[in-house]
């Protein structure tokens, strides 16, 4: 059986989901919405995507721009059995009803509260609570990396605190309208932010509070966790445990891989699309052991990080796998991760 999937939203991680839903074996991408005929929307048709309009009334900017589109996302979404809306941030919400209408299930994305959908989803963490649901919100990019690492720490040690600091990218790379540009901005000044409560839709009794600051800077996200874990552990017993787990990825600084500019460089070298790294990214020797309390620092890509748990999620809410090994081990390997 193959899963259609329409795309509502073909930006920064629309387009990523889009083409990773190409990749599937057991999924068939049904079209993506665009709310304008610029480039994105030109380059998806020469992929031989179907492009749809994301309302009527954007339909005449595309006439106007003599682009040929297949229809709405009305049209779109009664050829699909599911939606994954990449919308902005607090736009997907306003979809809903519509989803519901046509009786479709939807893939909702972190910038969307917890409400939307009832249910935050991680892969590695509560993919079987996901089974067979309409409605799955994926965490941020921010929140995905909080839970791959503290769930893998937790299940090996305990985690009893997290305290963590958020250094946050200002903008993604295209967007040429945000800021800051010569400024450190706590993000918020209040503490905590939004990130722990986020962190705790998914992992509910892990005891975390978080502070976050964005900085001028497009290429990635940087946490700094301080934990008291349950039970001693080692560096290396730390670094074992991680280097276990699926999409995280271990670098060392001694081998030149130290900051984020040469995470990039790396991905690059990979021959990964775009520089995507969705893996999440821990500099070995930042990982710093006292007993029971532990020191690390990971980066997050924040464009690719979430599209492989999209993918998951479809896999979840339609049952084509029932358990999250199964599902990321295939999702892992069409995206060619984890090498």
């Amino acid at each position: 059986m193959k899963i259609r999937v329409a795309i509502n939203g073909y930006g920064t991680i629309g387009k990523r989901v889009a083409d990773a839903v190409l990749k599937q074996r057991d999924m068939i991408l049904a079209g993506v919405t665009k709310t304008k005929p610029n480039f994105e929307a030109n380059i998806a048709k020469s992929k031989g995507i179907k492009v749809y309009a994301a309302s009527a009334d954007k339909l005449k900017s595309f006439q106007d721009a003599g682009m040929d589109v297949s229809g709405t996302l009305e049209d779109l979404i009664r050829d699909c059995d599911v939606v994954v809306d990449c919308t902005p941030g607090k736009v997907g919400a306003t979809y809903k009803p519509m989803y519901e209408k046509a009786g479709v299930k939807a893939v909702f994305q972190g910038g969307e509260k917890h409400d939307v959908a009832g249910f935050s989803f991680n892969a590695v963490c509560n993919y079987s609570e996901a089974l067979g649901r309409d409605f799955v919100r994926v965490v941020s990019c921010n929140t995905t990396g909080l839970c791959r690492s503290l769930y893998a720490l937790d299940r090996a040690f305990g985690v009893d605190k997290a305290r963590v600091v958020l250094i946050r990218r200002g903008a993604d790379p295209s967007e040429d309208k945000k800021g800051p540009i010569n400024s450190i901005l706590p993000d918020p000044v209040t503490i905590p932010s939004h990130h722990g409560p986020d962190v705790q839709k998914v992992l509910p009794h892990i005891g975390i509070t978080t502070s976050a600051f964005a900085v001028p800077t497009t290429l990635m996200h940087v946490h700094w966790l301080n934990l008291e874990l349950g039970k001693s552990a080692s560096e290396g017993d730390v670094l074992s445990v991680l280097s276990s787990y699926r999409r995280i990825m271990l670098v060392s600084a001694s081998e030149g891989v130290d900051s984020t500019s040469q995470i990039v460089e790396y991905a690059r070298d990979l021959g990964r699309h775009r520089y995507d790294m969705p893996e999440l990214v821990v500099f070995k020797e930042s990982v710093k052991s006292f007993g029971r309390e532990l020191y690390l620092t990971q980066a997050v890509h924040q464009e690719s990080i979430v599209v492989p748990e999209n993918i998951d999620a479809i896999r979840a809410m339609t049952r084509l796998c029932e358990t999250a090994e199964e599902s990321m081990k295939m999702t892992d390997e069409s995206l060619g991760l984890g090498g």
